[in-house]
């Protein structure tokens, strides 16, 4: 502890600390390494980890309950408090965003929370949709998916709106698929990787960006409402003034076609 950073410290009242903004409060802790600035630091984030825990739940109706996502969050929170390296210019709370959402997904894996009707349609969807990818070139249409599948049109988009958390899973997994391809490695803080980590990561930063302008317009739009705001499905369903299930087709519909866009890059074939 520098003895600039001893006497803030000793200089601050606990009414002080508490005045003090989390980005404040954050580089003190930074500064000093005081374990009784971590817990007062963690708990600034606490409306950030239930918020992103809403924002998942909202993917799927019966996802578990929100006190245990929380908990795993917090958990994430803890540990990213320590890593986080303010200095690098990076919003912590974009920073750990990601961690927690990834920890959620972890969670769900775990706990098995998807009903497995759900999972048996959404791998249906998913070998029709790269079937028929690779089949006509291009994203297939609701229509020429319910034909391949055997259900009406309506079917198929109550389908793939419930198997919007499968998707994420999914897409999340295809990043993690290091074993076969060995081009899904992103290192979590790039400063500390070799030149060839930091050359992957943006090789696959870009790909999934043009992979993401491929979308339609309404597409786009819910990925970035979803993963780059962190509105839920009920508040996308709101800005976008559509049905919430309409903005869980569309999500889903948008996971598909990256999955399949991504896909294609992780195996070399583009």
């Amino acid at each position: 502890m520098s003895g600039a950073a001893e006497r803030i410290k000793e200089g601050l009242t606990e009414e002080q600390l508490e005045e003090l903004s989390a980005e404040e409060l954050f580089q003190l802790y930074k500064s000093t390494g005081d374990p009784e600035l971590k817990w007062p630091l963690i708990m600034r984030y606490v409306g950030l980890v239930r918020s992103i825990a809403l924002q998942v739940r909202g993917v799927y109706s019966s996802f578990a309950q929100v006190d245990d996502i929380v908990n795993e969050g917090l958990l994430t929170l803890a540990a990213a408090v320590d890593k986080f390296d303010p200095d690098k210019g990076i919003k912590f709370e974009t920073y750990v965003s990601k961690r927690i959402r990834g920890a959620v997904i972890d969670l769900a894996r775990r706990q098995d929370w998807v009903p497995r009707s759900v999972r048996r349609k959404a791998r249906d969807i998913d070998q029709a949709s790269s079937e028929l990818f690779a089949e006509l070139g291009r994203y297939p249409t609701d229509r020429e998916m319910a034909e391949r599948l055997g259900v009406s049109q309506d079917q198929y988009q109550e389908d793939l709106a419930n198997s919007s958390m499968c998707n994420v899973l999914s897409l999340d997994a295809l990043f993690e698929d290091r074993e076969q391809t060995g081009r899904a490695e992103l290192p979590d803080d790039a400063s500390e990787s070799r030149p060839e980590d930091s050359m992957l990561r943006q090789e696959l930063l870009e790909t999934l960006t043009k992979a993401i302008e491929s979308l339609r317009e309404n597409e786009q739009t819910v990925i970035s409402l979803y993963y780059h705001k962190n509105l839920s499905m009920k508040e996308i369903a709101q800005v976008m003034e559509v049905s919430e299930p309409r903005i869980s087709q569309l999500h889903s519909r948008a996971i598909q076609k990256l999955k399949l866009y991504m896909n294609q890059y992780m195996t070399g074939d583009r």
